[in-house]
């Protein structure tokens, strides 16, 4: 064999195992600059996320706060509400009758009239008259209060407003079932009964 042959293909040979050498050098290299940004480009993300974690928790942490204020101004005022009410219900209770106790009053003043008159009359048409009419003024405020008589002449037998007392024969069919006499008169106040009318009833 051509020794200047040898000496070339020997060379070659190093040539290549050098160019090989690079190529591994330059792609460990690239292999090491591609996992640090990897890693960089991690750290990056974590660093990233973190900073979003902790800008959410502080938002939360804000709404919590403003919650928290309207939850105690809230409470304040429905504290103050529900003592408002209680005394409003307190003064309702202790004063309610207000109204209908002034409403009376003067019929207050016509019986103390009508006391001292019949001390010196001796009148007696005058002293009916007299508490007929205090009668009627007294029917006429209690209306005005609500306050309404239940009716019973020739009406039939109601459980909701009468309360039968007596049961007696009548001869005619038409006054079967119907109240004939009324013992004690009933009351309703704003459509609601207060006293059942005491009645008798025909049978």
């Amino acid at each position: 064999m051509n020794p200047n042959k040898k000496k070339t293909v020997e060379e070659e040979e190093l040539i290549a195992e050098a160019t090989k050498n690079i190529v591994e050098e330059n792609l460990q290299n690239e292999d090491i600059s591609v996992n640090e940004n990897k890693e960089e480009t991690q750290e990056q993300a974590q660093l990233s996320k973190e900073d979003e974690l902790a800008k959410q928790l502080e938002e939360a942490l804000t709404h919590i706060e403003d919650q928290k204020d309207k939850y105690l101004r809230l409470s304040a005022e429905f504290d103050n509400y529900r003592k408002r009410t209680m005394k409003e219900k307190v003064e309702l209770i202790l004063n309610g009758s207000e109204k209908s106790i002034t409403s009376i009053l003067p019929i207050v003043d016509d019986l103390e009239r009508a006391v001292k008159t019949m001390e010196t009359t001796t009148d007696i048409e005058a002293i009916k008259e007299g508490v007929a009419l205090i009668y009627n003024k007294f029917i006429g405020i209690l209306g005005q209060n609500g306050v309404k008589t239940i009716e019973t002449k020739d009406k039939v037998l109601d459980t909701e407003f009468h309360e039968a007392i007596a049961v007696i024969p009548t001869p005619s069919e038409n006054s079967k079932g119907k109240i004939l006499d009324c013992v004690q008169t009933g009351y309703t106040l704003n459509e609601k009964v207060i006293r059942h009318a005491k009645v008798v009833v025909g049978e």
